[in-house]
């Protein structure tokens, strides 16, 4: 698979302090989740940005409006305060605020604050290998592990498969860390590893549709299952959902079901001008959360009552690290937390600095100043409302600076390449060269989001995406093409 190919690919794209986990009194991992949201916060302002949120009451709810705001002040001094204070609003003042939510059936509404992902979370996902890899990591994309075992030597030795070439080798390392995520405990059965933990997992989805409401507000509603329901602005989409089924395989599929849930809910809670259907789905995604249990808690459990709580479990004595659980919002806890385990194991690692984040504010000013003379501020994205300079800086920090010195010889590098998806012409060379991009999807599903914003049919019909598989994929442009779209 390529990079962030699975269930990081599948998520809401909130950044959140779970404040779902406080019905369950997870104070503790809710107090955790908010500090990480506040240091993503402040790491990648450009990438990571705080939204306000508009969660809707039914007259029926099992809490009274006065909880639920009080759970929301908890909220916010779990997460030190570093977001805009709730506030309760009425009936009358959503519809003045949101005209298009269904009041008839509400009781009140409360405004508070989390953050999401501008870009997808595979693009962010990608961003953490691509600095990796600036600082001499080596990192692949679409090659498999076949399991590993451990050599005379102590060492691990694990075959792989370039799924590219076909062509097959083997990798030593003196620690192996299973990061597999929704395949941890496959992988681990493959290398003949016990442990303590496994998943449980837990089906989601989301339907991307047209525009719902122009505000840049994530609409909160409780589904008819009781958990929490959103419409998620993305562009000039909405992204609704989520679902929540336990399931026994982590590949799978949306069904009609799924897709009658998220559509009447949405229907019933809003009143719109014409009711969602099918034919509004402009794309879908559909991932799994692996959920961490003790596999002497037996098959019982019931994944809606589960959190996302990440468990790092080291196999004594072999050198074998297993990731469980967790979610994205938690990702710079769970690389500190393995950086520890491996430097228990007598691995020295080198601190060289801090291994995440955006450069430094003098480095974006300079780099603001320049994009400005040349006048990017003045070029606006029509689907984000983006100027090319915010554009550029977010999606590729320091390294947008060759792309301002192509502009500086060519200004018709600022045009855009495919129609309504943002990008522009001076991005695709640098996407070529240095985003390790092997199938049409990669770029237009995981290093963008193309893919959910503009419909297949409008996408083939694009003149300006095959000129970006040949900048992409030169004499194999043809063929990617053709292999997308079949």
């Amino acid at each position: 698979r390529d990079f962030a190919g699975f269930t990081s690919q599948h998520s809401s794209n909130l950044v959140w302090g779970g404040i779902k986990y406080m019905e369950g009194y997870e104070f503790g991992l809710v107090a955790g989740l908010c500090k990480s949201r506040n240091e993503l916060l402040e790491e990648f302002p450009s990438t990571v940005k705080e939204i306000r949120f508009l969660m809707t009451l039914n007259k029926q709810f099992r809490f009274h409006p006065w909880i639920i705001l009080a759970s929301t002040w908890l909220y916010w001094l779990l997460g030190r305060g570093k977001t805009r204070t709730p506030r309760l609003v009425s009936p009358r003042q959503i519809k003045h605020i949101e005209p298009l939510v269904n009041t008839f059936i509400s009781s009140a509404g409360i405004e508070y604050s989390d953050a999401f992902l501008h870009d997808n979370d595979a693009r962010f996902v990608f961003n953490f290998v691509r600095s990796a890899m600036d600082k001499d990591c080596v990192a692949a994309n679409y090659v498999e592990s076949k399991g590993s075992t451990r050599d005379s030597g102590g060492y691990w030795v694990t075959p792989v498969e370039d799924q590219v070439s076909g062509n097959q080798f083997s990798i030593r390392s003196k620690i192996l860390i299973n990061a597999a995520g929704a395949f941890v405990d496959e992988h681990n059965a493959l290398s003949g590893i016990e442990t303590e933990y496994r998943h449980l997992l837990s089906k989601g989805i989301h339907l991307i549709v047209p525009q719902i409401s122009a505000s840049h507000r994530v609409l909160a509603f409780f589904a008819d299952d009781e958990r929490l329901f959103f419409a998620i602005p993305m562009a000039n989409r909405t992204c609704i959902g989520t679902t929540d089924t336990q399931v026994n395989d982590p590949v799978t599929e949306v069904t009609d079901e799924d897709r009658e849930f998220v559509l009447s809910n949405i229907n019933a809670r809003l009143d719109l001008p014409a009711p969602l259907t099918v034919g509004d789905i402009i794309a879908e995604r559909c991932g799994v959360r692996p959920l961490a249990i003790r596999k002497s808690n037996g098959a019982s459990l019931e994944v809606q009552r589960l959190s996302r709580k990440h468990v790092i479990e080291m196999t004594p004595g072999q050198s074998h690290i297993s990731i469980f659980g967790g979610k994205l919002t938690d990702c710079l806890n769970v690389g500190d937390e393995i950086c520890d385990c491996v430097s228990g194991l007598g691995l020295n690692l080198q601190k060289t600095g801090k291994w995440y984040g955006e450069p430094e504010r003098p480095a974006r000013d300079v780099f603001f100043k320049r994009a400005n003379d040349l006048g990017l501020d003045e070029i606006v994205a029509t689907d984000t409302g983006e100027d090319l300079s915010t554009r550029l800086w977010r999606r590729y920090g320091a390294d947008a600076d060759a792309m301002l010195d192509a502009i500086e010889q060519d200004p018709s590098l600022c045009d855009p390449l495919i129609e309504n998806a943002g990008i522009r012409r001076c991005e695709i060379n640098y996407l070529a060269e240095h985003e390790m991009i092997v199938t049409l999807e990669d770029y237009l599903r995981r290093r963008s989001k193309i893919e959910l914003l503009v419909s297949r049919d409008a996408l083939r019909q694009s003149a300006g995406l095959f000129e970006a598989c040949e900048k992409l994929f030169g004499d194999q442009a043809r063929q990617r093409f053709d292999e997308y779209f079949s």
